[in-house]
């Protein structure tokens, strides 16, 4: 089945615990939280604080996306907040392999990220160790951009890494997913949809818009066909 797990960043934070607990009704499986530094990607986001808060407002996982420089330094107090999953860029992490292990070794489930440019090829030494692989669909640094298609290629080839290297590690996809999107990645092997502004920002609302983006990427899904 599709995990869809909302991408806090769009959220409305002046009805964050409210709508937290509107996506966990409309059967979200996991939030994803976007912390930034300003460094690594243009933007400056969440920090541990603000996990800390959403663990208190959920029991289902969450995952920190951490696109900041130097994320070793900050693994140990993300998974102490909360964090059931840390995703670090292969990008960012010179000693990657050792970033992994420290995940781990935290308690948490380690994954890594790459960015649309960044070749698939470049994860098959680390993808063993790993239990979740995020493919950016845009340039990470800002939430509402639109879908850059040329990565769909690159997923399949993640896609087929996994199934030779990993069988059952997640592959995820974040940046301009919904309803339109989200089929074309999902027959690409993406299993787990972010989504942000197509959730959040929808006029129809949460519910409602979790229910269509489901509605839209379960039949591509290999059991769907």
């Amino acid at each position: 089945m599709i995990q869809i797990s909302p991408s806090i960043l769009a959220a409305d934070f002046t009805r964050l615990g409210d709508q937290i607990r509107e996506a966990e009704e409309a059967g979200a499986q996991r939030f994803h939280v976007d912390v930034m530094d300003g460094r690594f990607v243009p933007n400056i986001s969440l920090g541990v604080p603000v996990l800390a808060s959403i663990r208190k407002a959920t029991r289902l996982p969450l995952e920190a996306h951490l696109m900041i420089v130097e994320p070793e330094r900050y693994v140990g107090p993300f998974v102490e907040a909360g964090a059931d999953t840390v995703l670090v860029h292969a990008e960012n992490a010179p000693h990657l392999h050792r970033t992994i292990q420290q995940i781990r070794a935290a308690g948490a489930r380690p994954g890594v990220v790459v960015n649309p440019s960044t070749p698939a090829e470049s994860l098959s030494e680390i993808l063993p160790d790993c239990d979740q692989v995020l493919v950016m669909t845009v340039n990470p640094g800002f939430g509402g951009q639109s879908f850059l298609r040329s990565v769909l290629p690159k997923l399949r080839r993640v896609a087929a890494l996994i199934g030779q290297q990993k069988p059952g590690c997640d592959l995820e996809v974040d940046g301009g997913i919904d309803e339109t999107t989200a089929p074309d990645v999902v027959r690409a092997g993406a299993g787990v949809l972010v989504a942000g502004s197509a959730i959040f920002g929808s006029e129809k609302g949460i519910a409602a818009a979790i229910r269509d983006l489901r509605a839209a990427a379960e039949p591509a899904s290999p059991a769907g066909l």
